[in-house]
C-alpha cells in the first residue's frame, strides 16, 4: 500500500538484493516501472513501452535496493495499492544481467540445460521487450517471440535467439546494441 508520501521504503522477503524490479500502481492507469541493476538507481524503463530508459529521482529516489527493502520515489507517492515483482540471479536457476550484442553473442547464464524463458530489452536505443520461451521454442532456427509492450500477435519467422547449454545465444540477425535481460533455466 502506498503511504501517500515519498520516498517510501518497502520491505521485501527476497532475502537477496533485487536486480530487476517491476512495479505498478494498481488503483489507476500508470506505467509499469522497471528497475534493473545494470541501469542503476537513477534510471527506470517502462515495461509497457519501447522507449529508452529515463533518468530521474522520481523512480527509486536514487536509492539502490537492499536484501531487505527497496525505495520508491515520488512516482509512487499516492496512497493506494501497488504490486511489485522482484528478481535476482540464483545460480543454475535464474540470471539477471546485461549484454552488449554484435554479431553472434553467447550469453552464459551458468545453466546446465539452457534457458527456458528469456526477456530482453534494448537500453541504448528504443526497442521492445522481447519474450522467448521453450514452450513456443528456443531452437536453432526460427523462434516465436512476442513483445510485452505490444498487443500484436507473436512473430514466428525470425531467428534472433538460439539455444546454448549454459544460457542462450543472440544471433547475428538480432539488432546490435546494449540489452538488459532476465533468463530462467
Amino acid at each position: 500500500n502506498g503511504s501517500g508520501s515519498a520516498p517510501q521504503n518497502v520491505a521485501h522477503n527476497l532475502t537477496v538484493t533485487p536486480e530487476l524490479m517491476i512495479v505498478k500502481y494498481r488503483d489507476g492507469a500508470t506505467n509499469w516501472y522497471v528497475y534493473h541493476s545494470a541501469l542503476g538507481n537513477t534510471k527506470a524503463d517502462y515495461l509497457d513501452t519501447d522507449t529508452v530508459p529515463n533518468t530521474s529521482a522520481v523512480f527509486w529516489n536514487n536509492t539502490s535496493p537492499t536484501a531487505t527493502q527497496f525505495t520508491l520515489g515520488s512516482f509512487a507517492s499516492g496512497s493506494g495499492k501497488y504490486i511489485a515483482y522482484l528478481f535476482a540471479t540464483l545460480a543454475g536457476i535464474s540470471k539477471v544481467g546485461s549484454v552488449v550484442h554484435s554479431g553472434t553473442t553467447n550469453v552464459d547464464c551458468g545453466f546446465s540445460a539452457g534457458a527456458r524463458f528469456v526477456l530482453v530489452k534494448r537500453t541504448d536505443s528504443t526497442g521492445g521487450w522481447y519474450v522467448w520461451d521453450s514452450v513456443r521454442g528456443i531452437v536453432a532456427g526460427n523462434d516465436p517471440y512476442f513483445f510485452l509492450n505490444s498487443t500484436a500477435a507473436q512473430v514466428t519467422n525470425t531467428d534472433y535467439i538460439d539455444p546454448l547449454a549454459s544460457g542462450f545465444t543472440l544471433t547475428s540477425s538480432f539488432t546490435a546494441g546494449t540489452y538488459i535481460f532476465l533468463a530462467i533455466a
